[in-house]
């Protein structure tokens, strides 16, 4: 059996791209280009003096092998699209923001943010690289907005406006927590420093000094108290409606406590209080949470099916040709869907075969044909020439909005407390306990302590040590899983990651590249003569298992004699140089069905059956080997909507206890992994399509796979991109030494606890050691975490 990739190879890349150069006729200079459409980039920078674009990085270009259709933001022109889309307009100049997928390096920045060499209409543009945004702003009288799209387009950056893009919000960040976080590192800092010298033993002739001191530590801790803290407020409230106690009440707690005594002592004139401590306690919390909170705001978990559709379409009219939007589009109208456009909704197709491509909504691997009359729904890509269709229901009715509306699939995400949560109410029974006991033993022994020792015993005992070492672990593994290629929603994903112990897979996107296929040739040996025939013929269809068997072939004759005839759902005939040649189905060829569901090609030379090419998917390179390492430690399962052609290959890459699903609609893939819930088995889903979408949401974790993080991905609790996929299993065991070491951070911090509570119950505890404690804790914590968590990425040898 022979495998070839059907991607060729050559020696020339691209100046602009770095793609294989298989025309070696174009060339500026000493310049090679894989097409036109590169060569006119590199020209147009070359005219601007603008080529310090490939000074910073090495072919930092977009191929342009595809051309963009001329008309394409045709509806940029409409002024309610536009209304829709622009952020702010006045008389002299608009703002506009794209969303510029094929931006990836630093040439890409400064090219974009010199876009105004290349216009004069254009005012600025600023690059939000993270986002892979860029907001500009231009002169409407002298560019349009369309001609603005137009102008990215030609430099390899086209815009990728979806329907979900219309009258959208923008986005904002949320910076109360920083503002907090700023408040509470300012007073806490100049409390610290109005202390010392009572720490330090202050002269008693400086008595109205040191009460100036006091007050004024006081002010500088109403805000903290009323401020900072307030989230902690918020959230322990919010748990005690729901019958809950989460870590944040008895911090709540420690925090009134501390601030309490400090007014009574501050009040009556013995002691200078806790301020410091309860201002460094809100501090050093309020830190782990907003590095825990800094996850990939530039990432969207939660997109749905607008996302994936375009914001108008081409409708016939008898009048002419004109833009419709997604929600105006009506029964009856006839659309027109060019090469690479997405079905707007479902229709008959009235002109033109489609091949269409279902493989994000349906999971099918292969492209399918269809005719004039047939029906073609909603979802599906246009990767023949232009159609028209009918349509027949509109968009809100339409297959794939139908499928995303079920409630199925969108039930609210399950929601689980962490670990830390059941921990800090054990903690905090303990500590009333200890608490309860010095109070009572100082009530018989020496009144006057009972007081100081009880809310000794509360501030010192607090469960921060066990908050702070989880944010902050938290933080760090979100941080080194990120460096990783694999994004999480938010920290409670770490622990759910930890619990799996199934992961079952889709296939078609999943384990195998979308883009590419295999092209296995079985039967008599062909001559290289004959495969240039074959080849020649291949290239006459537009199919794209005809497509597959011309790369494979190699490269076709040069003016040969040639005519032929396509049989639409048979296959394609012909005499090339003399030879009768025939491709297509077993039916066609051999008048007999065919035996299994493999995707094949038979061919046949003067009406002698010679053999037959059949098409598999190209897994990834790295699947065997991580599948391997997994099924030792996992049960593993695939769920797929394709046809099961390929169930003994990947029987072999599973082995015999996986679990293998084809033919499963999406309402199917969500009960599989239903019942393996209900089995008992914590579930963790890796998918790429909409397909997808309902088992990502019941998975305990759904992890949306992607050869790019900002195209289009399902909802889903966590991205991965493509190349990340064979470090799975050790970004797994990284989740799983979190709590490790957050417990293995807060033991050693219950050893700081045990000496403050030593003093405390004794009624002992001076300003000054907890003044001490507090912050080396809280500092110890924060090594130790960093530590232990960058410890265990470098033995996984992760990044």
């Amino acid at each position: 059996m022979k495998q070839d990739p059907v991607i060729p190879s050559t020696d020339i890349a691209c100046f602009h791209c770095g793609e294989p150069c298989r025309d070696r006729d174009i060339i500026i200079d000493d310049k090679h280009f894989c097409c036109e459409g590169c060569r006119l980039v590199f020209d147009i920078l070359n005219q601007n003096g603008m080529c310090t674009y490939y000074d910073l990085n090495k072919t930092p270009g977009q191929s342009q092998k595809i051309t963009v259709r001329k008309d394409k933001f045709l509806f940029l022109d409409d002024t309610s699209i536009q209304q829709s889309l622009i952020s702010f307009k006045d008389a002299r100049q608009t703002h506009i923001t794209f969303y510029l997928p094929q931006m990836h390096c630093s040439s890409c920045l400064w090219l974009l943010e010199q876009l105004h060499r290349l216009h004069e209409g254009v005012i600025s543009c600023k690059v939000n690289f993270e986002r892979k945004e860029a907001d500009i702003i231009f002169d409407h009288d002298k560019i349009s907005l369309r001609q603005v799209a137009e102008l990215l387009t030609g430099i390899g950056y086209e815009p990728y406006i979806s329907y979900n893009d219309m009258g959208k919000k923008k986005r904002v960040i949320d910076r109360k927590k920083i503002f907090r976080l700023g408040v509470a590192g300012f007073c806490f800092a100049n409390i610290m420093l109005m202390s010392f010298p009572e720490y330090l033993g202050i002269d008693d002739k400086e008595e109205s000094l040191l009460i100036f001191f006091r007050y004024l530590n006081l002010f500088l801790s109403l805000p903290v108290f009323f401020y900072s803290a307030g989230e902690f407020y918020t959230s322990a409230w919010n748990a005690l409606k729901q019958r809950f106690l989460n870590i944040d009440a008895p911090i709540v707690l420690a925090i009134w406590v501390t601030f309490a005594r400090s007014l009574y002592e501050v009040f009556t004139a013995t002691g200078s209080g806790y301020f410091d401590s309860m201002t460094g306690i809100v501090f050093f919390m309020l830190a782990g949470r907003v590095l825990q909170d800094r996850t990939h705001r530039q990432l969207n978990f939660d997109r749905d099916y607008t996302s994936y559709f375009p914001v108008a379409v081409t409708r016939i009219k008898e009048e002419g040709n004109s833009t419709v939007t997604l929600p105006d589009i009506q029964l009856n109208d006839t659309l027109l869907i060019h090469h690479q456009e997405l079905i707007p909704a479902d229709g008959i197709i009235t002109r033109g075969r489609a091949l269409i491509d279902y493989s994000f909504v349906t999971g099918e691997s292969l492209p399918v044909a269809k005719e004039m009359g047939e029906i073609v729904y909603a979802g599906g890509k246009q990767v023949g020439g232009n159609i028209e269709i009918l349509v027949i229901k509109e968009v809100a009715q339409s297959y794939l909005t139908r499928l995303w509306n079920k409630d199925v699939f969108n039930q609210s995400s399950q929601t689980e407390s962490s670990f830390v949560h059941g921990l800090s109410r054990w903690f905090t029974w303990v500590v009333f306990a200890i608490a309860l006991i010095a109070g009572i033993y100082w009530t018989i022994f020496d009144t006057s302590r009972s007081w100081n020792a009880i809310t000794a015993v509360l501030i010192i005992a607090c469960p921060c040590a066990l908050l702070l070492s989880n944010t902050f672990t938290n933080g760090n593994i979100l941080r080194r899983l990120a460096r990783n290629q694999f994004y999480l929603r938010h920290a409670t994903v770490i622990e759910k990651m930890a619990s799996i112990d199934t992961i079952v897979f889709d296939k078609t996107g999943t384990l195998t590249a979308s883009t590419e296929m295999e092209v296995v040739y079985d039967g008599k040996p062909l001559s290289a003569s004959l495969k240039q025939k074959i080849a020649t013929l291949a290239a006459q269809s537009t199919h794209p298992l005809s497509k597959g068997i011309a790369a494979w072939a190699g490269a076709p004759l040069t003016n040969p004699f040639l005519a032929f005839e396509e049989k639409p759902g048979k296959g394609i005939e012909g005499m090339v140089d003399g030879d009768l040649i025939t491709l297509g189905s077993a039916l066609f060829i051999t008048g007999k069905p065919q035996q299994d569901d493999a995707s094949t090609v038979y061919v046949a030379v003067e009406g002698q059956l010679l053999g037959r090419f059949r098409f598999r998917n190209h897994y990834r390179q790295s699947v065997p080997m991580l599948l391997r390492r997994l099924q030792q430690h996992f049960r593993l399962a695939i769920v797929s909507g394709d046809n099961d052609g390929e169930l003994p290959y990947l029987r072999k890459l599973l082995g015999p206890l996986a679990a293998l699903h084809f033919h499963q609609q999406p309402e199917d893939k969500l009960e599989v992994l239903q019942q393996m819930q209900q089995d008992g088995h914590r579930v963790l889903m890796i998918g790429d399509g909409l397909n997808d979408s309902g088992a990502l949401k019941q998975a305990d974790v759904g992890v949306a796979i992607t050869d790019n993080s900002n195209n289009f991905t399902p909802a889903s609790d966590a991205i991965i991109e493509a190349s990340a996929l064979p470090k799975l299993f050790e970004l797994i065991r990284l989740c799983k030494l979190n709590r490790k070491i957050v417990m293995a951070a807060f033991i050693i911090s219950i050893v700081y606890n045990i000496v403050g509570l030593y003093f405390a119950v004794q009624g002992t505890l001076s300003p000054m050691i907890a003044a001490i404690l507090m912050p080396c804790s809280s500092i110890s914590i924060l090594l130790i975490t960093f530590g232990l968590s960058n410890l265990a990425a470098r033995r996984l040898k992760l990044s």
